[in-house]
Formats: structure tokens, sequence, C-alpha cells
């Protein structure tokens, strides 16, 4: 029976060997099976812990972690007195990264703030390489901001937060590596600048649509002109066509409900008018 359950301990116990344990180990380990053994089933209660299916133990058996990848999920033993064990959770946290006031390239003040989404893919690393996982993750991605936002002017970082957030992602992911983290997404949420400068931007953007209005009605009128020369030459080539678009004149006028009609009068009449005339002036004074 005993042999039994020295199997069956075995089995959750990983890595003891004599060479991590020593005589004193294995003096300290035989006597902490042994009172679980003679305080059975009271022990079993102690000893036997739940491992969520999104948790990990890390166990430290007389402070040394007892194998390379942590425990669980599920029923877990451990040892009264020799055994210490860690629990890490494993679900995708989200750091929140307050404003942080940045100095950009062009000398322009600004606040910028972001999120970070990691999870921890080593339990083992995460508990034996830093002290606070979360903490230090956190203070790294305060910093990492400052930094690849200060090598930016305001007008990049407007217009390219997803390379930036690419590069601010690259950069976490491989300064977290050792410490067991995987960066799944960085995001920059708001970026904010001086009152005073938005005015000017919003100025500038605006002489830019007035300029650029000024061109587009100039290029209008400029193919206006075109047009119109184009249709005077037809005009010419064919009368008739002059009296067909008089016609046409008119008719749009009559169907606007107008009391006036404007009936265009051709230029040569008026020439032909005002020829009789100067003739009729010229022969008063020769009567005379």
């Amino acid at each position: 029976m005993v042999k039994g359950i020295t199997g069956l301990l075995s089995l959750h116990f990983l890595g003891i060997s004599s060479k991590r344990l020593g005589v004193c180990g294995w003096i300290l380990f035989s006597l902490s099976l042994l009172l679980m053994i003679i305080t059975f089933p009271f022990s079993i209660w102690m000893c036997l812990k739940i491992i969520k299916e999104y948790e990990r133990a890390v166990v430290f058996r007389l402070g040394r972690i007892q194998a390379d990848k942590a425990r669980g999920p599920g029923l877990i033993l451990v040892l009264p007195c020799i055994d210490v064990f860690v629990k890490v959770d494993l679900r995708t946290v989200t750091c929140n990264i307050p404003p942080q006031e940045i100095l950009t390239r062009d000398s322009v003040t600004t606040q910028v703030d972001g999120v970070v989404y990691y999870r921890i893919y080593s339990a083992v690393s995460a508990v034996a390489n830093v002290n606070d996982v979360h903490q230090a993750t956190f203070l790294l991605a305060q910093t990492t901001l400052r930094n690849v936002l200060g090598t930016q002017t305001l007008s990049q970082i407007l217009a390219g937060r997803e390379e930036i957030a690419h590069s601010i992602q690259t950069l976490l992911d491989d300064a977290t590596e050792l410490w067991g983290i995987r960066v799944a997404r960085v995001e920059i949420k708001d970026v904010r600048i001086p009152v005073q400068l938005q005015r000017s931007m919003a100025a500038e953007a605006e002489a830019t649509r007035e300029a650029r209005a000024r061109v587009l009605a100039a290029e209008g009128e400029m193919n206006a002109s075109k047009s119109l020369k184009a249709a005077s030459v037809v005009l010419a080539e064919s009368p008739i066509a002059l009296q067909l678009r008089y016609l046409q004149t008119l008719t749009t006028v009559a169907t606007e409900k107008n009391s006036t009609i404007v009936f265009p009068l051709p230029m040569n009449i008026l020439e032909g008018i005002g020829g009789i005339s100067y003739d009729n002036h010229e022969k008063v004074p020769k009567r005379a």
C-alpha cells in the first residue's frame, strides 16, 4: 500500500531527484510524506489544491522550482511544510496607459494615452524572472510609448497610429519575452494637443481648402471658356443653329412662369439700323 501511495505521489512530484534535493532534502521529504500518511484522511484536504482551467501553479519545494513547466489545471498535491505554490493567471490582461506628456521631434508638446493587451504564456518565467510581472510590464509600456513617440513628428503621430502601435508592440514583445509575457495588441487611444495649436491647424486646413477651391473654380472657368469657344465656332458655321438656340432659350424662360420674356435681337439688325441713321445724319449738312 505504501508503495502504491509512493508511486502515486511520484506522478505529482515532478523534478524529485537526489541531485536536486540532497540528503537533507530527502529526509525532510520523507518526514513530510510520513506526516501526511499519519494524518490521513484529514491531511488530504490540506494537501489537495484545485487549479482552474485558466490558471497554472508554480510549486517550490524547499525553495526550488519543481519542474520547468507549471502544473495544472485540475488537482495538484502539495506536501505540508516543504511545498509552497504560486498561482498564475494565464488570461489576457488589459493594461491602460495613462496620458503621457511627450515632446515630439518637431518640438510640439502633446499628451498620448494607450492600451496594451498581453498574456502570460510561461508561468515559471513570470514567477522566477521578475518580482511583479504586471507592474514591470505596465512601467515598460509607459517608457516605450514615450521613447517611440518622441522620435516622431506630430503629423506622423496623427497619420500613422497603426504603424507606431505595431512598432511599440514589437519592442514590448522582445523586452518581455524573458518574463514569459506575450504582447497581443497595442492601441493608441487619444492624442491631445494644445488648444492654440488646434486653432492654428484648423486655420491652416481652412486656408488649404480655400486655395484648392479657387484652383478648382479657375479650372472650371477655363474649361467653360474653351467649351464656349468651341460652341461659338459651331454656331458661326451654321447660322440656323443660332436661331434654334434662341428658340430653346425662349422655351426655357417660358417654363419658369415669368411675366416678362426677353426676346434676343440679332446684332445685324442693329448694325443695319445704325448704318441708316448715320447716313441720314451725313445727308442733312449737305442740304443746308
